[in-house]
């Protein structure tokens, strides 16, 4: 593993007109469990599907259906749990969340208050090379997603889509660990990461599969030191909770705007109002959406049509052995066995794909070269043309073939280059456009020296120049490479400049 230092969380000061403030943050991040049919029906869960196409009976809420649990839903809970170090409880069950709205058919939610299936486990949050913090996680439980409402079709109406209404989720909650907006993305980010290694979210913010709701107060300085020492909440000042935060950028404006709106608030002698907020990202501001409600208010009790979930030891032992390797680990291993940087590990493990996509083009090769290419000459290409690594016009094996021709200086960094485009435009292999395009670099060094004598000959003034400032021995480089067009080894022809102007 890496060599990490964990810091205390380092908070957030906020200066306000009267006194300095910290912030205290808790997440509650809502991700959609990556499956096929939904939690307790059969419907598809597909995105962009009709309205109202992928809507079972139970999901409508039609009488005398009863909810059936997917039990892919339970196993990707309890993938989830392990991959965050959690613990996972044997025996959990299920409650309902009673509350009307349209786009909640049955009138109650399906969820976890009392017995979730995963409890205390951690996220670590990359900060830094090499610095790192730990945030908690109290709990995750399984739920089921209410529709969507429609407002802007027609002035007069409103509209519901049921396709999401019983989609799986799995509410992740934070302890208020998270001291300031960039640590708050920073965590989702990691979090994200986890499970789209894991495989049991995709983490697509923009399709609603992951959102966050984000739990904000305002403390005096030392106030957090005290709840730690003593775990009494009231030393962190009532907290506002801003729901459905489905974009980092967001949830870093929303913090700050809240806590600075809060400390206005207190500064004035007014009292924060526990309530839900909405963020407004064209205004950049939150704004009141209802008073928050505590557990009582939903009338929680056991569902009565859902037995206890009982799991076996066993069956989490075969999920815990079948887990792949996790960001960090792989972050450690591709420091230790392609001696690369942190940094340049951290950018090559962010997302599984390119993971995969680099290990298959460092295979056998240079790791650094390698990690070189993918990262500068790849991903900036991607990056440019607006793509991503799963449509990437070059292969791994192409790529690969580019980094071994360089080592064996068949050909230089320039032709590379050259060669790096006509691949990533038109395909083919590239030893065999090499050789047919008369690329392959001039190692001879009986020819590099017959070039540098010419422009030596015709240049008198120039190595008098030269003689008398060193510096000046690359015009001669610059005119053998052009002389030679580009195809000379760069190295080979600096020496036989310098050893023929007497360097």
């Amino acid at each position: 593993m890496l060599d990490l230092t964990f810091e205390a969380p380092a908070p957030k000061v906020i200066s306000g007109a009267k006194q300095d403030w910290e912030l205290v943050i808790g997440l509650e991040v809502h991700a959609q469990i990556a499956t096929r049919a939904k939690l307790f029906s059969g419907a598809s869960t597909t995105f962009g599907a009709e309205p109202n196409s992928n809507v079972a009976f139970v999901d409508a809420g039609m009488p005398g259906m009863l909810p059936v649990i997917n039990e892919e839903c339970v196993a990707q809970a309890v993938r989830t749990g392990l991959g965050l170090k959690a613990a996972i409880n044997l025996t959990s069950a299920f409650d309902r969340k009673n509350y009307f709205y349209p786009d909640l058919p049955q009138g109650y939610q399906i969820s976890q208050l009392y017995h979730p299936i995963v409890g205390e486990g951690e996220v670590i949050v990359d900060m830094a090379p090499g610095i790192a913090r730990r945030v908690r996680i109290e709990r995750i439980h399984i739920e089921q997603d209410a529709g969507k409402s429609i407002h802007d079709m027609d002035p007069h109406m409103s509209f519901v889509d049921l396709n999401r209404t019983g989609v799986a989720l799995m509410e992740i909650v934070s302890r208020p660990d998270i001291r300031g907006p960039e640590e708050a993305a920073a965590y989702v980010v990691k979090l994200r990461q986890i499970m789209r290694y894991l495989g049991t979210c995709d983490g697509n913010m923009q399709n609603g599969n992951l959102r966050a709701d984000v739990n904000v107060s305002v403390c005096t300085p030392g106030a957090y030191e005290k709840f730690i020492e003593t775990g009494d909440f009231g030393h962190l000042g009532t907290r506002c909770e801003i729901k459905n935060m489905n974009s980092m950028r967001f949830i870093q404006a929303a913090i700050e705007h809240e806590a600075r709106r809060q400390i206005a608030i207190l500064e004035d002698g007014g009292e924060i109002v526990q309530e839900t907020r909405l963020y407004d990202p064209d205004k950049g501001e939150t704004r009141s959406m209802r008073s928050k409600e505590e557990a009582h208010d939903y009338r929680y009790f056991p569902d009565p049509d859902l037995l206890p979930l009982e799991i076996e030891q066993a069956w989490v032992d075969d999920i815990a052995a079948g887990l792949p390797e996790l960001p960090d680990a792989k972050k450690a291993r591709f420091v230790k066995d392609f001696g690369l940087s942190e940094y340049d590990a951290s950018v090559l493990t962010a997302e599984v794909d390119a993971a995969a996509y680099f290990e298959a083009v460092a295979e056998g090769r240079d790791g650094k070269l390698a990690a070189n290419w993918v990262i500068n000459e790849l991903f900036g290409r991607l990056k440019k043309d607006d793509r991503d690594i799963a449509t990437s016009p070059v292969t791994p094996a192409q790529l690969g073939g580019i980094v071994e021709l360089i080592a064996r200086g068949d050909i230089s960094g320039k032709i590379a280059k050259d060669l790096f485009e006509i691949v990533y435009t038109e395909g083919g292999d590239p030893a065999s456009i090499v050789e047919e395009r008369g690329m392959k670099q001039v190692t001879d060094t009986g020819a590099i020296e017959a070039a540098v004598d010419e422009v030596i000959a015709a240049n008198p003034a120039q190595v008098e120049k030269a003689q008398a400032n060193p510096k000046l021995a690359g015009w001669f480089v610059g005119q053998v490479m052009k002389a030679t067009g580009g195809k000379a080894n760069p190295k080979a022809v600096n020496e036989i400049v310098a050893a023929k102007l007497g360097l």
